[in-house]
C-alpha cells in the first residue's frame, strides 16, 4: 500500500471513560483501503515535549464519509495532550502503516481477544470480517468497570464479553480466564487478539498447545513506521524484524516466544 501524510482534521472527540477517548478524523483525501491491524503515526501538536510520532491502531473506517477514527488510551504525554483536542483542529498523520491481520474464511469461527489499547484493533476485524455474528466471538479485557468502554454496537457484529479483575463487569479474571478462551478454545478455527505482552504470551502459549491458528498485534515501541529507527526491532524465525513493516500482526509461531 502507498503510505502518505496528510492533515486530518478532528471532527469529533469524546471521552469513552476516564482513560479513553473516541477521536474521528476527515481526510483531505479519499482514502485508500485499510485493514485491521494497520496503524497510524500521528505527530503530537503544540509541545516541545514529545518529539517523535505516536502509533495507534485504526479502529473504524468510513469510506463515503471519508473518516478514520482511533481509540486513544492514556498512557504517557503524547495520548494525554491528543485527549484534549478539540473539533475542527488537525493532525499530522503518517498512513497506512504495517501489516495487517489475516482475514477469517467464509466459514471460520473466530475469537479476538482485546485488552487495554489493544480493544480498537479486535472490534475493526470483527466489523469487517464479513463473518455472521454467531461465528466472532470478541472477549474484551479491563482492570474495573472504570476502565470499560460502552461498545453495545458491536453486538450487532459479534458476540462480545468482557473480563474485568475485580468483577466488576463481565467474568472476573483475566481474559484468558473467560471459559471461551480457558475451555473452550479448540472449538474456533482462529484466534486474533492485541494488548499488553504478558496476556499475548499466555494466549500464544495455548493456542500453541492447542494448534489453533493464532496471530497477535504487538505493541512495540514504535517510532518511525517506516523501519529506519530500528526502534522495534522483534526476534523472530525470520531473524531480527521491525515491527512497524514486518508487523505488527504476527503468526504466533514466527515469535521467539
Amino acid at each position: 500500500m502507498k503510505k502518505a501524510v496528510d492533515n486530518f482534521t478532528v471532527i469529533e472527540n469524546t471521552a469513552l471513560n476516564a482513560s479513553n477517548f473516541l477521536i474521528r478524523l476527515k481526510s483531505p483525501v479519499s482514502l485508500q483501503e485499510l485493514v485491521p491491524g494497520q496503524f497510524v503515526n500521528i505527530e503530537i501538536n503544540n509541545t516541545d515535549q514529545v518529539f517523535l510520532r505516536r502509533p495507534f491502531s485504526i479502529f473504524e473506517i468510513n469510506y463515503e464519509e471519508q473518516t478514520l477514527s482511533l481509540i486513544v488510551k492514556i498512557l504517557g504525554k503524547g495520548s494525554k495532550i491528543l485527549s484534549k483536542i478539540k473539533p475542527l483542529e488537525t493532525l499530522s498523520l503518517v498512513y497506512p502503516l504495517g501489516k495487517g491481520f489475516t482475514k477469517p474464511n467464509i466459514n471460520d469461527k473466530i475469537l479476538c481477544i482485546g485488552g487495554g489499547s489493544g480493544v480498537a484493533p479486535m472490534l475493526f476485524l470483527a466489523k469487517t470480517s464479513g463473518l455472521p455474528k454467531e461465528n466472532i466471538h470478541i472477549i474484551l479485557g479491563a482492570r474495573s468497570k472504570e476502565d470499560v468502554i460502552n461498545i453495545e454496537e458491536y453486538n450487532n457484529f459479534g458476540q462480545v464479553h468482557f473480563t474485568t479483575e475485580d468483577g466488576s463487569v463481565g467474568k472476573k479474571g483475566r481474559v484468558t480466564d473467560h471459559p471461551l478462551f480457558a475451555e473452550e478454545l479448540i472449538s474456533f478455527n482462529k484466534v486474533y487478539s492485541c494488548g499488553p505482552e504478558p496476556m499475548m504470551k499466555a494466549i500464544a502459549t495455548k493456542a500453541k498447545e492447542k494448534k489453533v491458528f493464532c496471530e497477535v498485534s504487538l505493541e512495540n515501541l514504535m517510532a518511525c513506521g517506516f523501519g529506519v529507527c530500528l526502534c522495534c526491532i522483534e526476534p523472530t524465525d525470520e531473524g531480527n524484524l521491525c515491527v512497524c513493516t514486518e508487523g505488527p500482526v504476527f503468526n504466533i509461531n514466527s515469535l521467539k516466544w
